[in-house]
């Protein structure tokens, strides 16, 4: 067999995988879809389509549940969380690029060791904690354990960090301009990329957290989206299966939209960080 027909074989066969790997991809996705705009309250069909279309799931999310207090509070914590896991994240990134003291990589060793551990081996330490300060069943917790994880993510930031000249932050210096005038007037609009990427990750991940969040919170006033939908089929009697898929959906639309919309700036980060480092 001649290297071109072989090369031709890999490809086709290379195509029929990244085909079957979209199937299995998007089905479970078209499906819960689907299911939200099925009559009756049974996710169960014979049919990937159902026969009668109706939006009357999504409208029960709203008149039924706290769907809209669940979205807000939702949306507040991972706003928040956003904004302050994003400078966590990239000041140390930019401290370790730029800089050069003793302990430097013995440092970033340690927390890239700490990243390595899944957080809910942590639950129930922190669990502890919050509960000495008087500080469960809030917002402001869950806001502060997520924010303080995401800068264990910063080794993407410093490779990043080390692809931009140098000699534009020693100029800086020459100016007289001070570390944070550096960082924040030279570095960040430099970095957009970096900025997109760490923002949409930190948003994404603290927007459809369930496991921590079942923990914090009890109370119906201060409940999430993945806490909110839980309860919701989570007792035995429960069979509004459909309305959970029609919240399934709405979930999944913020996060789905900031994706398309920022998806060049995504690639640039997620290629730009992986020159260094």
């Amino acid at each position: 067999m001649s290297r071109k027909l072989r090369g031709s074989v890999w490809l086709s066969i290379s195509y029929v995988l990244l085909a079957a790997i979209g199937v299995f991809s998007v089905y479970p996705a078209l499906w819960v879809i689907m299911s939200s705009l099925r009559t009756g309250n049974s996710l169960f069909s014979e049919t990937l389509f159902p026969t009668a279309f109706t939006l009357e799931h999504y409208a029960n999310l709203f008149s039924k549940y706290d769907f809209a207090l669940w979205y807000t509070n939702t949306l507040k914590i991972a706003l928040i969380t956003t904004v302050i896991g994003t400078v966590l994240t990239l000041l140390p990134g930019y401290a370790f690029s730029i800089f050069r003291f003793t302990g430097r990589k013995t440092m970033m060793s340690t927390l890239m060791v700490l990243g390595l551990f899944p957080g809910f081996m942590s639950m129930i330490a922190i669990f502890i904690l919050l509960n000495l300060l008087n500080l469960l069943n809030t917002h402001l917790a869950v806001i502060l354990v997520y924010a303080a994880g995401a800068p264990l993510f910063f080794l993407f930031a410093k490779s990043y960090f080390d692809t931009i000249p140098k000699s534009l932050v020693e100029a800086a210096r020459i100016d007289g301009a001070g570390h944070l005038s550096i960082f924040f007037r030279i570095v960040m609009p430099l970095s957009t990329p970096l900025i997109v990427y760490t923002a949409l990750s930190i948003f994404a991940g603290s927007f459809t957290d369930f496991l921590f969040a079942k923990l914090v919170l009890r109370t119906p006033e201060t409940k999430t989206l993945a806490v909110g939908l839980f309860d919701m089929i989570s007792s035995r009697q429960a069979t509004d299966f459909t309305s959970f898929a029609a919240g399934c959906v709405l979930i999944a639309v913020p996060i789905t939209f900031l994706f398309i919309l920022l998806q060049r700036l995504l690639t640039e980060g997620l290629t730009a960080g992986a020159e260094k480092g």
